[in-house]
């Protein structure tokens, strides 16, 4: 007979978000329980946001060795072992899955071993054990999308890169969003002929045409192919392990790693039909902006709900939502709107608010002034390889409020997280006009276009 226990709040999946709502109700008083069948950390922690940046910094230091002898350093022969970084990054990540179950237990959570199913509304079988809780939190994520087609067994994921043993010679990658132009782009800084495969006409389509047409230029004159308008019909392996790909526009072409970065799908397999939990559409968790599902008391935030697919935001909507549950913090809800983001890609890219044609569309093309700039950063003024920087804000109405500011180029990533404070707080451009530069850097163009 299975054992029945009573929560507060249970928590599917141990990712940032689950694990970051589990100990912040813990901290109001709340009595939770955290079920999780993987490591801890989920996505980011284990084969995401974490190793990938580990892996981006390994190739932007390869890719500076480039300009040493620029500089007056000598630096030899130059040579790369991916196994020394493979288990550095593994070992870290390992201490990260202690950290995270360390915490949780310093929490007072407790944590269930084991894939967890509703039996109910609110009510969840993991292994032998009945878990019932006041509220639940479905917190599961989401996998790497495979296309179906023949021969796709032969590829590898976003997951899989983070399982490979050696550097691949040649590689395709199939996709052009986040995930398929940052490991296209570490993969060819570290030296793997790289090439990138997308059945649409530019990279990153949803983010503002500067910055897919600057990242196309750069992503191309650093070495990668990227064939456009073009799609993968079947996946053969060769004797030698090599595998050939047939295009969809009559070519083919032999690589030794296919890496499908196509999109990823919501973990959803969790008995929601017994949960009482409605799904979208397109599959993933239906929430109102409160995060509630249409269970009552059952909520459920990031990636297994297909909005804002970012670690930092299921952390902060399930902070929200706890505070609001356990902290009394009535009416308190994530608000989705300029939500800055990077891509690691090379170079970085940056970029909160509207693009240009959002602004257009929902302010009409009289109503916005768009204020841009184009530059190669003073990193390069010695150097014979040259990368460029590209940055644009967009502004709306009279009093030029800032909607839309986005930058690609050497530092980017590290600048975007305090001009979102200030465009959250209803920034104008006069306001940035009005902030003293920092020189020479170039952020300091953010605040001296004209």
């Amino acid at each position: 007979m299975a054992d029945t226990q009573e929560f507060d709040l249970v928590v599917l999946g141990g990712g940032s978000g689950g694990i970051a709502s589990a100990r912040r109700a813990a901290e109001y008083g709340a009595k939770v329980a955290v079920v999780e069948s993987g490591r801890m950390g989920g996505t980011c922690v284990n084969v995401g946001c974490v190793p990938k940046k580990v892996m981006w910094n390994t190739a932007d230091l390869r890719e500076r060795l480039h300009d040493a002898a620029d500089y007056g350093l000598t630096v030899g022969d130059v040579s790369f072992t991916w196994a020394t970084i493979k288990e550095k990054r593994d070992a870290y990540v390992k201490r990260l899955n202690g950290i995270y179950e360390r915490n949780l237990g310093n929490s007072k959570v407790a944590l269930f071993r084991g894939a967890a199913k509703f039996v109910g509304p609110n009510t969840v079988r993991v292994n032998d054990t009945i878990l019932k809780g006041k509220h639940t939190l479905i917190a599961t994520g989401g996998r790497p999308f495979v296309p179906n087609v023949p021969g796709a067994e032969h590829g590898i994921t976003s997951d899989g890169f983070f399982e490979l043993e050696d550097l691949p010679k040649r590689t395709a990658v199939l996709g052009a969003g986040y995930i398929g132009v940052e490991i296209a782009g570490i993969l060819n800084a570290l030296g793997s002929k790289t090439t990138v495969i997308y059945r649409g006409s530019s990279l990153l389509r949803t983010f503002d045409e500067t910055l897919s047409k600057t990242l196309e230029e750069e992503m191309v004159k650093a070495g990668v192919e990227i064939k456009f308008n073009n799609n993968i019909k079947a996946v053969k392996k060769n004797d030698d392990g090599s595998l050939e790909l047939e295009l969809t526009e009559g070519s083919s072409m032999t690589v030794d790693t296919l890496l499908w970065a196509a999109g990823r799908k919501p973990n959803t397999d969790i008995g929601l039909e017994a949960a009482g939990v409605k799904l979208t559409d397109r599959g993933f968790i239906e929430v109102d902006e409160f995060q509630n599902t249409s269970q009552e008391n059952c909520h459920a935030l990031g990636d297994v709900c297909g909005k804002a697919l970012l670690t930092p935001v299921a952390i902060a909507a399930g902070r929200k939502l706890v505070a609001r549950l356990f902290n009394g913090a009535d009416g308190l809800k994530l608000d989705y709107d300029n939500i800055p983001t990077v891509v690691f890609s090379h170079p970085p890219i940056g970029t909160i608010g509207l693009t240009e044609a959002e602004a257009k569309e929902k302010f009409g093309e009289d109503n916005i002034k768009i204020y841009k700039s184009g530059f190669t950063p003073m990193y390069h003024a010695v150097t014979e390889r040259k990368t460029m920087t590209r940055m644009k804000l967009i502004c709306q109405g009279p009093d030029e409020k800032v909607v839309g500011l986005h930058g690609i180029g050497i530092g980017v990533d590290e600048m975007v997280q305090g001009f979102g404070v200030a465009i959250k707080m209803g920034a104008t451009k006069a306001d940035l006009d009005s902030c003293v530069a920092i020189h020479p850097t170039s952020s300091e163009e953010f605040v001296t276009m004209r």
